[in-house]
């Protein structure tokens, strides 16, 4: 089922998680074993439902998505593989929904609107716990950040995604390492 689920969102052109990426992610998962995780961008809810697989049977993931089409099918494919309990979807736009939150969470996985990385980790730096985790995918984002790329159709993702990385890698509070999996992928704990 979650092949299906896999290859429906890849033949619609729907962006998910990379194997590469998730196959690290699932080792972050089983060393750190987290019960509370926060996704921020569901698309059709594959990763969390990943996720969720790679974790204990109590482990809760609240994901939020802005399209509520896609949110309608996260909806659907969760109840398929009968993981409604373990996922909450939250409709609406991550920019209003992330202060609204309170709750702490063991691992942040961030993977929604590139050109608003910054805020993303400014408020997975609140609701994370101390001993959490902030995961950030296509942080290089086509190799594009690395480069001396400034088209304008991607120039304020790329600056974002730039400062992003300057912030978790520069901050002396955290520790960041940036994996070259997939699109990249950026791993941050607080020291």
């Amino acid at each position: 089922m979650l092949e299906k689920i896999k290859q429906k969102a890849l033949d619609e052109h729907i962006p998910i998680i990379m194997d590469e990426t998730l196959e690290v992610i699932k080792e972050i998962f089983k060393k750190n074993n987290p019960k509370r995780i926060l996704e921020i961008g569901t698309a059709v809810g594959y990763s969390a439902i990943c996720f969720v697989q790679a974790s204990s049977k109590d482990t809760i993931i609240d994901t939020i998505e802005l399209d509520e089409q896609r949110a309608k099918e996260a909806l659907e494919n969760i109840k398929t593989m009968n993981m409604e309990k373990n996922i909450n979807v939250i409709i609406g736009n991550a920019v209003d929904i992330l202060p609204t939150l309170k709750e702490k969470y063991d691992i942040i996985f961030i993977d929604a609107a590139k050109g608003k990385y910054p805020f993303f980790l400014e408020q997975a730096l609140r609701l994370v716990n101390p001993t959490g985790i902030i995961l950030a995918d296509n942080i290089l984002y086509k190799g594009y950040v690395m480069s001396d790329y400034n088209k304008h159709k991607q120039r304020t993702a790329v600056r974002n995604l730039r400062e992003y990385i300057k912030e978790a890698t520069e901050n002396e509070h955290l520790s960041t390492e940036i994996l070259e999996v997939g699109d990249g992928l950026a791993v941050t704990t607080i020291k």
